[in-house]
């Protein structure tokens, strides 16, 4: 069965902390690493770490279904694979809040309409930006899409270097981490499915102006 994205998308808590709640878990948080939170280099970390959680964690603000509400259905008859390459994105472990960054490679089947190419990168931000596993994170992008489009298929490809594995733990570096989600005629049909990942195997030439 797809996943769906209402089962996937988290849930604000009905009441958020106060800024001021927020700034002394961090003055918390320094005092457990064994620092001194009123000395003058900390002074103003906390506020300058909670306006940082609002850029990092911007995804939980946002929905995709509306970002994906506008589409084009003067296409020509064009009812072929739609892809985008190389979306960088980063993000952060639900296990430890460690960034993780990488690429994601995006493909879909469009059902008599296509979307706004960067529509589909802004989905990858929607979810990378709040508290993930990449697992997790590969699924609802390919279920937002498919659903909020009625794709006929949707493909995800995401590559990622997780900094819980390298700078904590058993200390790898540049151990790149695959996840992929294949939903409709990507998922039943092989031919399809091999060129997409044909396509993302093939290096990425620049362009230029």
């Amino acid at each position: 069965m797809d996943v769906k994205v209402a089962d996937t998308i988290a849930h604000l808590p009905h009441k958020l902390p106060t800024q001021e709640e927020a700034e002394q878990a961090v003055r918390t948080l320094l005092a457990y690493a064994g620092d001194n939170p009123r000395r003058e280099g900390l002074v103003d970390t906390p506020r300058r770490v909670t306006k940082a959680f609002k850029e990092y964690f911007s995804g939980y603000g946002e929905n995709p279904a509306d970002i994906l509400d506008r589409t084009f259905h003067e296409v020509a008859g064009y009812d072929d694979m739609v892809m985008l390459k190389d979306i960088s994105f980063t993000s952060h472990c639900e296990h430890h809040m460690a960034p993780f960054f990488g690429r994601a490679h995006i493909a879909y089947m469009p059902n008599g309409s296509v979307v706004g190419i960067s529509k589909i990168a802004r989905v990858v931000d929607v979810f990378a930006k709040r508290l993930q596993t990449q697992e997790t994170m590969t699924a609802q992008i390919a279920a937002a899409i498919h659903e909020n489009l009625d794709a006929r298929g949707v493909a995800v490809f995401a590559e990622a270097v997780h900094t819980c594995m390298s700078m904590r733990g058993v200390q790898k570096h540049n151990v790149a981490t695959i996840t992929t989600q294949f939903l409709g005629e990507f998922k039943t049909n092989p031919v399809l499915q091999a060129r997409f990942m044909e396509n993302v195997r093939a290096p990425s030439q620049p362009f230029t102006i």
